[in-house]
């Protein structure tokens, strides 16, 4: 069943892709125009004629984020305010640390949510400040990721595009009409999209309970195509109101990849060579493959203490019931190889080895899918670095795609893959010897280790998901949402300088025998070697410390 499931949802996902990343060749290319953008770009004052330098692209992206987020924080911490409409439930102004942290992590597409969102945020903060969030955060992404295409498709170019222009095109032909169609898809299946009062009831075994209503479905399609993952209640998508049924599972996880799947096919077409696009998804889908069939057979295996109780069968604890143990490596994977994270089980119920693959998969979830945009270039990045080891073992200058990779690309390639992980570890380690760090752990040991450790390398990736033991407190605030702006902006700034590199140079012949081919098999098994090489080992001492010393511990019937 569970292979059935990633057979089916693959078999919708590439040829939806591919339709994608024709239709965003020609809205990126400027020939799909609605009369409409001329006048936006009046009304905001925007030169659209003008292009951006690498520099001046980034402070672009990095003003509206700014904006974006002190706008949110001030919707939060005003909502006492939103009337009743808007407000029907009567929540006082969010905590000040609660609502920094959260602006941080939606403007930065990570949606980590240290609050249940059903108990704390009027209808007026879901939309006006979360979701708008994603359509904003959503965009900056995808108007990094082609401006990035750009430098590679560009020939002796000091250009990268319109930013302005880019984040327009992005919201209105790309994210608003797939967020419409996957809205109105949620609602039908029963998804709430109401301004309503939650309901007191009492059921079957006479307990009272309330039963929320607000507008969850427009909320729910930008969570998700827009690489955000921030869900309208606590639990996000294991609950019914935001996942009701098996169909709008696999509806919601088409729409975390559907945009990162299609990015690789868009640079292949915006460059010239779709093999070259195609090379890339290979290798992201060969590992995103890998990380499912890891996580599936380990909730598969279930729990050996269990088993020694006399109860077989798959690890079930943390797992909704309509969806059961046969979703839950297709699930894992899809949400952590993405900057997504809108599980529909609870990570911290995994067993040691479930949890290392989704640890693993945040590690490398920037190269993988990653997020709307970022997700492509991340393992351009990792390409560059490639092609330079390719060329020092055969003694000839590194090229990529007719493009010479020289000291400076280098240099950007590199910086953008270790700050990554010095970001993760170094704040791991702090928190882990200092009091405020262990204050709120929810286990001991190696469990309580990755708790942290997951915490910060989901920040990192801006993914969101969350070994949920890990509680609130100021430190946690403050340093996780560093780590979500670092993650997001320390790692966009140089692969745009990388860019920019790039399209200042000319392109050369592929023709010549001797260029190393990359767009073939080779290349692939070479990408993926590197990144498994340079990406996940360095993670590996960390990680031996948490999930799988822990697996090891579990074999002898020891837990934490």
């Amino acid at each position: 069943m569970p292979w059935l499931n990633a057979a089916v949802f693959l078999a919708l996902l590439l040829p939806a892709a591919s339709a994608l990343a024709r239709y965003m060749h020609a809205v990126f290319e400027g020939r799909l125009r609605w009369r409409g953008e001329a006048a936006i770009y009046r009304w905001c004052g925007i030169d659209a004629e003008r292009e951006m330098g690498w520099a001046e692209y980034a402070f672009a992206a990095l003003a509206l984020s700014l904006v974006a987020t002190l706008a949110a924080y001030a919707i939060m911490r005003t909502q006492q305010w939103h009337g009743h409409f808007f407000n029907p439930q009567g929540f006082g102004n969010v905590d000040p640390w609660i609502a920094w942290n959260t602006a941080v992590s939606f403007v930065t597409t990570t949606d980590w949510q240290f609050y249940a969102g059903e108990n704390t945020m009027s209808y007026l903060s879901q939309m006006a400040g979360l979701a708008w969030l994603n359509f904003i955060a959503g965009s900056i992404g995808l108007a990094a990721g082609v401006a990035v295409i750009r430098g590679f498709a560009r020939k002796s170019s000091g250009t990268l595009g319109n930013f302005w222009v880019d984040c327009v095109r992005s919201l209105i032909y790309v994210l608003l009409p797939l967020c419409i169609v996957f809205a109105l898809l949620f609602e039908m299946q029963g998804i709430p999209q109401n301004f309503s009062h939650y309901i007191a009831a009492t059921n079957a075994q006479g307990f009272a309970q309330s039963i929320i209503g607000g507008p969850i479905a427009s909320q729910e399609a930008p969570k998700l195509l827009g690489g955000n993952g921030g869900g309208f209640v606590a639990a996000n998508s294991a609950s019914p109101n935001e996942n009701p049924n098996g169909f709008t599972n696999l509806l919601e996880l088409l729409a975390i990849w559907l945009i990162p799947a299609a990015f690789p096919l868009l640079f292949g077409r915006m460059i010239g060579n779709r093999r070259a696009g195609q090379t890339l998804l290979v290798a992201m889908l060969f590992l995103g493959t890998g990380s499912f069939v890891g996580a599936q057979f380990a909730e598969q295996a279930g729990n050996p203490i269990v088993h020694a109780m006399g109860v077989h069968g798959g690890n079930m604890e943390g797992k909704e019931v309509r969806f059961g143990v046969a979703n839950a490596g297709l699930s894992l994977a899809v949400a952590t190889d993405s900057g997504t994270g809108s599980s529909n089980f609870a990570y911290d119920s995994l067993t040691p080895l479930g949890g290392f693959f989704a640890l693993l998969n945040l590690e490398l979830a920037e190269i993988i899918f990653g997020g709307v945009g970022s997700g492509l270039y991340g393992i351009l990045v990792f390409a560059v670095v490639t092609v330079f080891l390719a060329g020092l073992m055969v003694g000839r200058t590194p090229e990529y795609l007719g493009k010479k990779i020289e000291r400076r690309e280098v240099q950007y390639a590199m910086l953008a893959v270790l700050i990554f992980p010095c970001m993760i570890l170094f704040a791991t380690a702090i928190a882990a010897v200092i009091p405020a760090g262990r204050a709120s752990l929810g286990n001991a040991g190696p469990h309580g280790f990755t708790e942290i450790l997951y915490a910060f390398a989901s920040g990192a990736a801006n993914n969101g998901s969350a070994f949920a033991g890990l509680g609130p407190n100021a430190f946690y605030d403050a340093a996780t949402g560093l780590v979500m702006l670092g993650g997001r902006f320390l790692v966009m700034i140089p692969t745009l300088a990388l860019a920019s590199c790039l399209a200042a140079r000319p392109t050369n012949s592929l023709s010549n025998a001797g260029t190393f081919r990359t767009d073939n098999a080779l290349f692939i098994g070479l990408l993926i070697g590197v990144i498994l090489l340079v990406g996940a080992l360095t993670f590996l001492p960390a990680d031996l410390l948490g999930p799988i010393v822990e697996h090891f511990e579990l074999q002898q019937h020891v837990v934490y």
